[in-house]
């Protein structure tokens, strides 16, 4: 079984391990504008639109001039929304649009415009950097997540973070539903690699048909 299980992991990374904030351009470093971008990703990965959009979307925004929380905040609203169109972000523009504005000012005016300090502040406890997250407007409990599943490429205490979204994509996998057995599993493949890898499978049966399929 633990055969077969590697080998579902190295098809589904070979195939899908790229994180989401790669797939919008971000580079992700432990500075304050790819963070606060990736921030924003979760924002628009956490609404009932396609992933593909809230990726596209992520890059438009950034073609916009929208790329840090000052240049946000200082957008104005319809500034926002427009960016939000271009990128096909379309049935939630107009509540985003606010909501991109007021986290922004909210991180200004709290922590400097540095996702970081939020960081700091939370001393190295995963839970209460989970909850500083969702006073962001914008970031309930699945954008925490997906902030937090993409970050840990760069925050290493938060790995491995494998939340349901991602665990939900190893049931489907035939994988074990316990993140310290699934990097085991993935030996040295990043966690968030492997976490993103996985909520792709989530998100489409067809991937994890596919990868089922060629695992054997």
């Amino acid at each position: 079984m633990g055969d077969r299980q590697r080998r579902v992991i190295t098809e589904l990374v070979s195939s899908y391990g790229r994180t989401y904030a790669e797939e919008a351009g971000i580079t992700l470093r432990n500075t304050p504008q790819p963070l606060y971008r990736t921030l924003v990703l979760a924002c628009l990965l956490s609404a009932r639109i396609r992933a593909s959009v809230a990726v596209a979307t992520s890059r438009a925004l950034y073609d916009a001039g929208l790329r840090d929380p000052r240049r946000m905040a200082d957008a104005s609203w319809q500034e926002r929304v427009d960016a939000l169109g271009a990128g096909g972000y379309r049935r939630y523009d107009e509540r985003t649009a606010t909501q991109l504005g007021d986290g922004a000012r909210l991180l200004t005016e709290r922590w400097g415009g540095d996702v970081r300090r939020m960081r700091d502040e939370s001393g190295g406890d995963l839970d209460r950097l989970r909850g500083l997250l969702r006073e962001v407007p914008g970031i309930g409990p699945a954008g925490a997540d997906i902030f937090l599943r993409e970050a840990q490429r760069v925050w290493p205490e938060a790995a491995p973070y494998v939340d349901a979204k991602a665990l939900s994509g190893a049931h489907r996998l035939r994988l074990p539903e316990d993140p310290g057995r699934l990097a085991e599993l993935s030996g040295d493949t990043e966690p968030a690699v492997l976490a993103a890898a996985l909520v792709r499978a989530a998100l489409d049966k067809r991937v994890a048909e596919e990868i089922l399929g060629s695992a054997r």
